[in-house]
């Protein structure tokens, strides 16, 4: 869910955009061999895209959108065509800001958009389609070290938007709304119930974050943020944020709100308008 000066915090963490600070995690390497081209735009009824996730099959992807929106998921293609739909009502939409799948197909659609930091009802579903019909389960979770609703302004730690499926957990990297912009890493298990998130580490990247992917090969992270995108050359884990990094300033994107691995490892990113772009370039060693 947007805030209403989202706009101008977007704009000017674009023009701020920079190289993250050593915070004893090790340095950022520029992410140098790159292109960001523009595909298309998402067809209605897709308002926005908040969250991707592969398709069905190559070409497609699966997105939704943002807290007070139809509780659907669409397929579309890379060329900006609906190709299918997955209505989910009475499932509510309070704030869905995130989208993966795991191996098997099911979707984990994340409902733990917390702008204000009070929310008590935070859950993942796991959305199960068969030919018998759609299964949706609840995971609901909690963070360990939130203790007010909403915390000091200082201390609101406890929004996320960001969320990637890695050997039957959900791993989730917060939206720190404090003055650190210090992002959280939590992992919940991927199975229905009740459930307290384990905190893994943080780092300070300086922006918010608002989407996550891994790549096929399951050996790198992205994670998206306002005016920036970040790459992480490790499986998800607790030395994750040691492991070789870099970043790359995104200014022409706009509200980027959802990132995720296409084959060959280029990136596919989203925005609030469901403007698609490709992110991609040649590999290089990552050098500092």
């Amino acid at each position: 869910m947007r805030d209403h000066l989202f706009p101008v915090l977007v704009f000017l963490h674009a023009l701020l955009a920079g190289r993250p600070p050593n915070d004893g995690h090790g340095h950022f390497a520029r992410l140098r061999h790159y292109r960001v081209a523009r595909l298309a735009r998402l067809p209605p009824p897709i308002r926005e895209s908040s969250g991707l996730a592969r398709g069905d099959s190559a070409g497609l992807v699966w997105t939704h959108g943002d807290g007070g929106t139809a509780a659907t998921l669409y397929q579309a293609s890379l060329a900006g065509q609906l190709r299918g739909a997955l209505p989910l009502a009475p499932l509510p939409n309070r704030d869905w800001e995130e989208l993966t799948r795991d191996p098997t197909g099911r979707f984990y659609v994340g409902d733990f958009g917390n702008n204000r930091n009070d929310r008590r009802d935070l859950a993942i579903y796991r959305i199960s389609p068969g030919a018998g019909g759609v299964r949706v389960d609840t995971i609901a979770f909690r963070y360990p070290d939130q203790t007010a609703f909403p915390p000091p302004l200082a201390r609101r730690h406890f929004d996320c938007e960001a969320m990637v499926f890695y050997h039957d957990s959900l791993h989730l990297f917060t939206k720190d709304r404090g003055p650190a912009h210090r992002t959280r890493y939590y992992v919940v298990p991927a199975r229905p119930g009740r459930h307290v998130a384990t905190l893994r580490d943080s780092i300070r990247l300086r922006t918010l974050v608002t989407g996550a992917a891994l790549s096929p090969d399951g050996r790198r992270v992205a994670l998206l943020g306002y005016g920036g995108l970040f790459v992480l050359e490790g499986a998800p884990g607790p030395r994750l944020f040691e492991q070789p990094k870099a970043y790359r300033r995104l200014p022409t994107t706009g509200q980027a709100e959802a990132v995720l691995y296409l084959p060959g490892q280029e990136l596919l990113l989203s925005n609030e308008r469901g403007r698609l772009f490709r992110v991609s370039g040649r590999r290089r060693r990552l050098n500092p």
